[in-house]
Formats: structure tokens, sequence, C-alpha cells
């Protein structure tokens, strides 16, 4: 295996790793304006995800890191091609972290009403713009010989994007019902049991759609008909036992599946682009790859020795901040 797979490789894991870790919050803060009903439930949905939501997010930070170290002219030619779309997504997390924050020093209800709004629009606007990044990504967009993303409106938002975005909150939302169930007591738990019920259904009727989608809007199935199809039957099945396992309370085993699912998901997408890692709707030859988009030897090199010095640390840290926040969050949280 050649430096420019293993980077590619663990780039996509950093961003599997994110969305299957910041999923559940992105769920979690969806919840709080329709699973809630008062102030105290809103404060313990929070706390769910008070202690862990930080670190979460930097699988993101460090996925771009590690894009911008390994792959400059993939990070450049996304990051300056997507620009909108990533400010409006960071945006969307500074809303979040700033309300987590903000709402419990708010003086009058009204205030705390406001972040919590902003807390909920930015949990489902983050999800929704990565999905419409990530799919259009897949779909192939407007890349010129000098690599340079000349995108008009309908490439970024169009019916399969939009799909794309709409998956991905469901399968957040799902990922975040099912963590509530995991984490919680009290009313709060048994309405998200019942709510997740119902949001299986239309998370079914996504992936299927979104499925479609991808066989008939990308070349995904052309390029790993194998790998695509067995990701796509994974992704299916594991929601379902996702389904199963939450009707019969084995909240442990649900949340398992719903992670699967995303996990599935993401990998899908990044090995149907390899050995590419953006897709050049004029011409093929345009595509960047792991061979052109990448740095040198040496510092693939260096980043190589580094990153496997200092990752053991960084996961037995977080293993250890879930393992000592583990316990339920009860309904008589306060703040």
């Amino acid at each position: 295996m050649s430096l420019n797979e293993l980077w590619f490789i663990l780039v996509a894991i950093l961003f599997i790793g994110f969305f299957f870790l910041e999923g559940f919050d992105f769920g979690v803060g969806m919840c709080t304006r329709f699973l809630a009903h008062t102030k105290e439930e809103r404060n313990q949905l929070i706390a769910t995800i008070g202690p862990v939501w930080d670190a979460n997010e930097v699988w993101l930070i460090t996925a771009g890191g590690a894009l911008f170290a390994a792959f400059p002219q993939w990070y450049a030619t996304m990051f300056s091609g997507y620009y909108v779309v990533f400010v409006l997504f960071l945006l969307a997390l500074i809303a979040r972290g700033v309300s987590i924050e903000y709402s419990h020093h708010a003086e009058t209800e009204k205030a705390k009403d406001v972040w919590h709004w902003l807390f909920f629009i930015g949990s489902f606007a983050a999800p929704f713009l990565l999905g419409v990044l990530f799919t259009s990504l897949v779909q192939g967009m407007p890349i010129d010989k000098n690599m340079t993303l000349y995108g008009s409106f309908t490439d970024y938002i169009n019916l399969y994007s939009v799909v794309g975005g709409v998956a991905v909150v469901l399968l957040s939302l799902v990922h975040g019902l099912t963590f509530i169930g995991l984490r919680t007591t009290g009313p709060i738990h048994e309405r998200a049991v019942s709510i997740l019920n119902k949001a299986y259904i239309v998370l079914f009727a996504g992936l299927i759609l979104f499925a479609i989608l991808t066989y008939t809007n990308t070349d995904l199935f052309t390029v790993r008909p194998v790998a695509t199809s067995v990701f796509i039957i994974a992704i299916v099945l594991s929601a379902v036992l996702a389904y199963i396992f939450a009707n019969k309370q084995k909240e442990g085993l649900a949340f398992t599946m719903t992670g699967i699912t995303i996990i599935c998901t993401v990998a899908m997408l990044f090995v149907g682009l390899f050995p590419r890692v953006m897709i050049s709707s004029i011409d093929p030859a345009f595509n960047l790859t792991i061979t052109n988009a990448a740095s040198g030897h040496y510092t693939l090199s260096l980043m190589t020795k580094i990153a496997f010095a200092l990752l053991p640390f960084v996961l037995a840290y977080q293993i250890w901040s879930y393992y000592v926040f583990r316990k339920r969050i009860s309904h008589k949280v306060n703040h």
C-alpha cells in the first residue's frame, strides 16, 4: 500500500468517525424543539451530549488538517469551490456551540428560547449541508484542467444533492433518537422510543430514494459495482436491524446498528470515489486523484509517523471520556 492510498483511507476514517460521533449530536440538537416539552427536558437532552460534543467535532478539524497536509490540491479545490457551503456549515456549527454554552446563562426565558432555536437550526443545517457537499462531490462538479472548480447553483443544489442532504439529516435524527433512548430516563426516554418508530419509516423511504438516485446520477455502480452493492445491502440491513432492536428495547444494539448505517453510507461514497478524490463533470482527464492531488513522499512519510505516534493517545482519551459519562441522564437535571 502506497502512502497516498494510506492517507486517503485515513481521511475517509476521520470523516466516517465525525459522521458517526457528531451524527447523534446533530440528532439530539434537532430533537430539542419537538421531543422536549419543557426547559428541563431540553436541559436533559443537552446534558446527554454536553461532555462530548466538542471532542466529536475535533474529528472534523483533524480531517480538514489531514486533507490540507496530505492532499493540498484536493483541499484547495474543494474548499474554494464549496466556499459558500463551508461558510454556512461553519456558521451552523458556531450557532450550535454558542447556543449550548449561552442558553444556560440567558437571563430571560425569551433569550433562552432564542438560543434553543439556534441550537435546533444549527443541528439541522450542518448535516444537511454536509450531505449536499458529499453527494454533489460524487456526482461530479465542473473542474477544469487547472483543478479549479467553477460551479453554478444547480451544480450544488439539485435533486440528488438535496436528497443526499435530507438522507444525512434523517440518519442523524434516527441516530440521535436512538442515543437519547440509550442515555436518558423518564418521559423524554419514552417519547424518544415512540417517535423513533415513525422516524424509521421516513428513513427507509429516504434511503431507498437515495440508493435509486445514486444508481442513476453517479458512476458508483459502474466503477465499484460489487462494493457499492454490498454497501447498499449493508445499509438497508443495518437500518432494519436497528429498527428491530429498538422495538425490542435493546438500545445498545440499536445504536450500534444506526452507527453502522452511517459508517456504510460514508464508506460507500469514499470507496466509489477511489482513486479519485474529486470528479470532473467536464472531462475525466481533469479528475483529481490520490496521485495528482497529493503532497510529496517526505511530507506523507513524516505525517504517517506523527499520526501513528499520537493516534493511540487521542483514541484512548475519547474512549475514556465516554466511559466516564456513560450513565443515563435523569429528567431532573438542572443547570
